[in-house]
């Protein structure tokens, strides 16, 4: 068997709690919290505040089906188990998208904050960030995790410590200031441009709230996925509360909302106001380090959201393999490939297709936090609560209401000019999602017709099947070709993570152990199975690769006629890429193709 490694539990758990804290915290943040308050006024935190709820609830649905069914797809996994294979499909692709969008994205944000310092052009610093955080995803998951735990918990002690000061300052405890909220009521009052102006704020807030999810993703290569799955839902109240809402307040505060200083970083001017000197130093590398580090999550998290849909057989079945230092390699490098192609578009045409990129992608965070409510609605419908250990609130109440108040958000956006474009654009990213799922199904049902059988008597059969290896239909097509029981069978199990099912259970987390022991167990059960009839037959783990097996297999068993066994063509990877038909091409034997159901592996001593 040709199997490759493993993709290691390394994620600590010092690691993730430090990704979950800062996982929220973006350059949204740091920057755009700016733009929030002069179109909201001093109430701008009501708005955080509203948007974080949204947010937690999400999380909580989300803890509450990982918890229950831990799974490295996660939302694309309920949504599918809840609503079909169409809205896993658009969960996965979609948030595949957006990550992509938003690691180009960010690396062209990067490079204008390198400019800040260092006068080169735009494109080849953004293009060394995506080098660089490409590499960091490749040489290792703990290279990620290291990374990840530096850059957040820079993030994390730059808004504590704004908090502090900022508390400070604004009580009378900072050197030569008193006492003073009165930034709150002054220059037009607490809502002075309507109460309408707050919930139209949400629309901006939301996406810099985005990421807070990704732990969950993460929590998958971790040594107790559930506990972190758990205790990342349950701090994420403490981090909105704390690092949006606090934060958002005492920039309110500190500084009028119709303040001019406000147009580039809030945190910037009300340092410049507290009088710390290099503000702006320290802020843009706090900046930079809020790119890098949501750069550095885009990457991990597409590649990994490649490899559900690769095992789910939505993808290609090449994106679940795992490198010598055991990350999928193939899904990062396709991930990084549409962020170069972004960075590329920003250099060539930025106000044209670069933008067109950014606004296709501008609502799609919205739709899949709504699919993963609807799944949470549906799935929690069909399970015993006295089973579940991590519960969404009020439910149901509370669970309609998010998915209410996120169509709130969306409409919201198309009574907004200035962001009417991204939600029409996302409804077409989606759209165009959609029609890939109905063409894809509509290929996989085309007829298959076989090969004519053979005449002869076969006398040497090999059989490559895997997880059909037990299936009836196999075991009757054998019966058939050796009426008489005087053939020798040489039975071949490629050890693929996706055609075991493995890919999709266990996702980037032992999966080659994983496989190999399922492979091992179908191999078994058929050879005992044919032995129990008194046939001479013997077998052995293949290589992943199908046709790789097959040949190996033909080398050495020599034999007068070939039978496959695969799933019906809608669920098969190996007739997806032809694997029956190239075999006829190759090999000068009848070839017989047979299409069964799959049987979950059982041991010989389970028969």
């Amino acid at each position: 068997m040709s199997a490759g490694p493993e993709l290691k539990k390394t994620l600590t758990q010092r690691q993730l709690s430090m990704i979950a804290m800062g996982g929220v915290i973006g350059a949204g943040l740091f920057v755009g919290s700016g733009a929030v308050i002069a179109d909201a006024g001093p109430g701008a935190f009501i708005t955080y505040a509203a948007t974080g709820v949204l947010i937690i609830m999400v999380m909580r649905m989300l803890a509450e089906m990982a918890v229950a069914n831990p799974s490295t797809g996660s939302f694309a996994d309920y949504a599918r188990n809840a609503m079909g294979g169409w809205a896993g499909f658009s969960v996965a692709w979609l948030y595949w998208y957006f990550w992509v969008i938003v690691v180009g994205f960010e690396a062209v944000a990067g490079a204008k904050i390198i400019q800040y310092w260092v006068d080169i052009p735009l494109w080849i610093s953004a293009l060394v960030l995506m080098a660089l955080m490409t590499s960091t995803n490749l040489f290792s998951v703990s290279s990620f995790g290291e990374f990840e735990f530096w850059f957040a918990g820079i993030k994390v002690a730059a808004i504590i410590f704004f908090i502090v000061c900022g508390s400070l300052f604004v009580i009378g405890a900072w050197p030569d200031k008193g006492f003073d909220f009165s930034n709150l009521w002054d220059h037009g009052g607490f809502m002075p441009n309507g109460p309408t102006a707050l919930s139209a704020g949400v629309v901006t807030v939301i996406f810099s709230m985005v990421g807070a999810e990704v732990a969950t993703i993460a929590a998958a290569e971790s040594e107790n996925p559930e506990r972190a799955v758990a205790k990342a839902a349950n701090s994420v109240i403490t981090r909105i509360c704390l690092f949006f809402v606090g934060s958002v307040f005492l920039l309110a505060v500190i500084l009028p909302w119709n303040s001019q200083d406000l147009s580039g970083s809030p945190f910037v001017a009300a340092f410049t106001e507290m009088g710390i000197p290099y503000a702006d130093d320290i802020m843009n590398a706090v900046v930079l380090t809020a790119v890098l580090s949501c750069l550095n999550s885009g990457l991990y998290t597409s590649s990994r959201m490649l490899f559900v849909l690769a095992a789910r057989r939505e993808a290609p079945a090449q994106l679940v393999k795992v490198n010598g230092r055991g990350v999928p390699m193939v899904a990062i490098l396709a991930s990084s490939v549409v962020g170069f192609l972004c960075v590329i578009a920003a250099a060539i045409d930025e106000d044209g297709v670069f933008l067109f990129l950014l606004n296709s992608s501008g609502a799609i965070i919205l739709f899949v936090y709504l699919l993963i409510s609807i799944s949470q609605i549906r799935l929690r419908l069909r399970v015993d609560d006295s089973t579940l250990k991590v519960k969404m609130w009020l439910f149901p109440a509370l669970s309609i209401l998010t998915a209410v108040g996120i169509l709130g958000v969306l409409i919201q956006m198309g009574l907004t000019d200035d962001v009417r474009s991204q939600l029409v654009l996302s409804l077409l990213s989606w759209a165009v999602v959609l029609l890939l799922y109905a063409v894809n199904k509509f290929v996989l049902k085309r007829s298959d017709v076989g090969a004519p059988a053979s005449t002869e008597q076969a006398r040497r059969v090999l059989v490559l099947a895997n997880e059909t290896a037990t299936s009836g239909e196999l075991l009757d097509e054998l019966r058939r070709i050796d009426s008489e029981g005087a053939a020798t069978y040489f039975v071949c199990v490629p050890a693929s993570p996706v055609e075991t099912g493995q890919a999709a259970v266990k996702g980037p987390v032992n999966v080659w152990d994983a496989t190999a022991l399922a492979a091992r167990e179908r191999l078994e059960y058929t050879l005992e199975t044919l032995r129990s009839e008194n046939l001479d037959a013997s077998g052995e783990l293949g290589d992943y690769r199908p046709l790789r097996a097959l040949s190996q297999a033909v080398e050495a068993f020599r034999p007068d006629q070939i039978v496959i066994a695969t799933r019906p063509l809608a669920d098969s990877v190996w007739q997806r890429y032809d694997v029956v038909d190239r075999a006829r091409s190759t090999y000068p034997i009848p070839v017989t193709h047979v299409i069964a159901q799959p049987v979950a592996a059982t041991t010989a001593e389970d028969a």
